[in-house]
């Protein structure tokens, strides 16, 4: 952890807000970047120093890419040397071990693994500048002529660890131009008490009645298991929504708004549906900057499937380093093909109760993928549900 949830709340919260506001309005985007290197390098100080080399090279990256923006050759070098890098940081830190292992699994292999620790939040900063570098060379970015604004944006502390993922498009205004009103500060506290309860009282308690349940997978027949994937559905999404909510709220008290990142995907009549609630931030990112220039749906049937496949494995890799998330991106990759090319309008004739219950269950057998320590364990599981 970054920080223990006591310290942030009691001490690192308030002092941070109370001198924001205490701080001239042309220094509190300074501010805001010295505090949120303190906030992430908290527990590991040196991983600050990956940060701030992330932020350097993409600035000039971005900077490069708008400097030659006449010429379309090395306008593209710089774009694709920037992105080559920012994956190939993500790669060695979060898939060394993973593509070691994967070797070993060969009887004429034995690489010696090496224990690399993944940088908290790397995915999601990794991502957001990335998304900035793209949007400038598109266009659909200005560039960035400060490196602390820069800084504050891809550091900016409430959403580092678990979003949501900010593109510099949607906030690059509000880095220079931002006001502060009670208003916001008033509605980013109950986002954030919204989002605190969600964590503390549905999150927490479900999972400890999923840590209790499967513990003893083997003893609890087909009811139980069923009951322990429905706790664990209620926990991840309270977990994970809850802190979206946090990090919305905190953006609210330092005038920011960021874009929100679920909504109500439980509801959903169907798995296409699902991904237009779920993990919005991330959906939007894949189909903007992977499904698309792949040529989304504007081609063949055959490259229209193969396009999202790909995305959809590439989802499950980024939400960890293991084959189970890969199955598990690939599973979702596969059912919206289903429902694109084979059931998906039969799904829409039946009545709203019915898609939500198939959409559910679809989404249950997800979970499983996700959660499972293997794939061996996934599989065991779906045979005692």
């Amino acid at each position: 952890m970054v920080f223990s949830s006591l310290v942030f709340m009691f001490a690192y919260l308030p002092i941070t807000l109370l001198a924001y506001y205490l701080v001239p309005r042309q220094g509190r985007n300074i501010f805001l970047f010295i505090v949120n290197l303190i906030f992430y390098g908290w527990g590991e100080p040196r991983l600050v120093l990956l940060m701030v080399f992330n932020i350097f090279f993409n600035y000039i990256g971005g900077w490069l890419v708008d400097k030659y923006r006449a010429d379309a050759k090395k306008k593209k070098l710089f774009l694709i040397l920037t992105c080559v890098l920012d994956i190939g940081i993500l790669a060695v830190f979060k898939y060394t071990g993973m593509i070691t292992e994967t070797l070993n699994m060969l009887p004429f292999l034995n690489i010696p693994e090496l224990q690399i620790s993944l940088p908290i939040g790397i995915s999601f900063y990794t991502f957001q500048t990335m998304s900035y570098v793209i949007d400038v060379y598109r266009d659909d970015a200005p560039v960035s002529k400060n490196f602390i604004n820069f800084g504050t944006y891809v550091a900016l502390f409430p959403q580092l660890i678990a979003g949501p993922i900010v593109r510099y498009r949607d906030i690059a205004e509000q880095l220079v131009n931002r006001r502060e009103t009670l208003e916001m500060f008033t509605k980013g506290v109950k986002l954030f008490m919204v989002g605190l309860a969600k964590k503390v009282i549905i999150a927490n308690t479900m999972g400890t009645l999923t840590t209790n349940i499967f513990a003893t997978t083997d003893e609890n027949g087909v009811v139980g298991t069923w009951v322990g994937m429905i706790a664990y559905t209620f926990q991840i999404y309270f977990d994970f929504s809850g802190y979206s909510d946090m990090a919305c709220g905190l953006g609210n008290m330092m005038g920011f708004e960021f874009l929100k990142n679920f909504n109500y995907p439980y509801i959903a009549k169907s798995i296409t549906d699902f991904w237009r609630r779920w993990h919005i931030s991330l959906s939007t990112w894949f189909r903007e900057y992977v499904y698309i220039p792949l040529g989304g749906n504007h081609c063949s049937g055959g490259r229209h499937i193969l396009n999202l496949l790909i995305v959809w494995t590439l989802t499950g890799m980024w939400h960890g380093a293991a084959w189970n998330f890969i199955v598990w991106g690939f599973y979702y990759g596969v059912l919206l093909v289903m429902e694109k090319y084979v059931w998906g309008s039969e799904v829409d004739r039946l009545p709203s109760p019915l898609r939500r219950i198939y959409t559910a269950v679809c989404v249950l057998v997800g979970w499983v993928f996700f959660f499972s320590p293997s794939l061996g364990a996934a599989f065991r599981y779906l045979g005692a549900m």
